[in-house]
């Protein structure tokens, strides 16, 4: 069993503490970020281009009371409806927008609310990005699970109850690669109605691969649209290749995906911005593939091993609550996740409004849902965790804290044939 540090800052050789030194303090001496690399499919794609006009030219603070007031009145929320949503000047009318999305949210989903946990099955990474946990020079103890590991990790996790995993692995092609993944999609499929993963963007033919194996959702985070910005957290990796990363969720489609969701990172960035280009990017994808399902995460940064003081900056409960209601009444008819990086009282009430899924029984470590769903310990080792959850409430707590805010649990609600 692997269990080594991919990168340990503290014992690495004065060649590589002069690499990460450079890396960090000169960017000419980092690779272009927003140039492909060998391997890497380019697709012709003119969403991309839509979005950034977008992100570009949005001044959230030209709009006025005035124009929140005739997006709230209006039965078709424009993009500049959005944009004005996501504005300064809407944030005294939370509460019109709170009830606005709140109707939305019942008209197309009714009372329910999905309940799905993650797993992590390797923490190995090759990206350096200055937010993560997993970073590559972060020193933190690692894994890759075994296929007889992930299957008794997710047989532990059927066992409560839970219908819907999420597959994810920490960015490293080199232990983590695509046939790895696979396999264990094919374990998942074994106990699950529906799984997604979570893991590094990779090639059409690939995705296609991994929808074969039994994966049908792909969920990437793009962390911040500003590319600019983009380029100081994501110094060295595959993941620096900012474009490359923006297309991910079409080339999912095009490999035979049912599904995609999308995120950015709340707080790496200027957040109204990156909150727009989230949503805009859902908005030109739903119109090219009509027949996918699509999602949006609203994740806050968070706490990571080593670095405490990570915070979302000004991104605050109400900021995120604007947010989320905006995107409801903006995009209706999608699907809102909010995960355990946030509180249990605010999921409690999110779920009330505009959020349709969210986590129960989360562990962001790996190989250790043993000891967290049933009190034993296990001999195996585990691995750190990539950031610290604030609501760990367990699937059984969840369940019922949902149905004492009237709402349905619900595990899933997919039938293949």
């Amino acid at each position: 069993m692997e269990n080594t540090f991919l990168f340990d800052s503290k014992e690495l050789s004065a060649t590589g503490l002069e690499r990460k030194h450079q890396i960090e303090t000169d960017p000419s001496s980092r690779i272009n970020h927003m140039e492909y690399l060998p391997g890497m499919d380019i697709i012709e794609s003119d969403v991309r281009k839509n979005v950034m006009e977008h992100f570009d030219s949005y001044d959230y603070n030209k709009y006025t009371a005035a124009d929140v007031r005739r997006a709230l009145a209006s039965d078709k929320c424009t993009i500049e409806d959005f944009k004005a949503l996501l504005s300064p000047a809407a944030e005294p009318f939370l509460e019109q927008m709170a009830k606005k999305a709140q109707q939305e949210t019942s008209k197309h989903f009714g009372n329910t609310v999905y309940l799905f946990t993650p797993i992590y099955i390797a923490n190995y990474c090759e990206n350096y990005c200055v937010y993560c946990g997993f970073n590559c020079y972060n020193k933190i103890k690692r894994l890759k699970l075994s296929y007889e590991q992930i299957e008794h990790e997710m047989q532990v996790i059927a066992d409560s109850g839970m219908e819907e995993i999420l597959i994810l692995t920490g960015e490293s092609p080199a232990k983590s690669d695509v046939e790895y993944i696979g396999e264990a999609c094919k374990i998942a499929r074994k106990y699950f109605k529906m799984v997604g993963i979570e893991i590094y963007p990779v090639n059409v033919k690939d995705y296609k691969y991994l929808h074969e194996c039994g994966a049908d959702y792909v969920t990437v985070f793009q962390e911040t649209y500003d590319s600019d910005k983009y380029e100081t957290l994501h110094l060295m990796g595959n993941k620096r290749i900012w474009p490359y990363r923006f297309d991910a969720q079409e080339r999912a489609l095009m490999g035979g995906m049912r599904g995609v969701a999308f995120s950015a990172l709340l707080g790496l960035s200027d957040f109204r911005k990156d909150a727009l280009a989230s949503a805009l990017h859902v908005y030109y994808l739903q119109r090219k593939y009509p027949f996918a399902e699509m999602s949006l995460s609203c994740p806050r940064l968070r706490p990571i091993i080593n670095n405490d003081t990570i915070n979302p900056l000004d991104v605050g409960e109400k900021q995120l609550c604007q947010i989320i209601c905006a995107y409801r009444i903006f995009l209706p008819f999608c699907g809102i996740t909010v995960s355990s990086r946030e509180t249990a009282a605010f999921r409690n009430g999110i779920v009330k409004i505009a959020a349709t899924k969210v986590s129960a029984g989360v562990s962001t470590g790996i190989g250790d849902h043993e000891e967290k769903y049933t009190g034993e310990e296990s001999t195996d080792p585990s691995g750190d965790e990539q950031f610290e959850i604030s609501d760990g409430r367990s699937l059984g707590t969840m369940y019922v804290d949902i149905s004492d805010e009237g709402l349905q649990p619900v595990f899933n609600d997919y039938i293949y044939v």
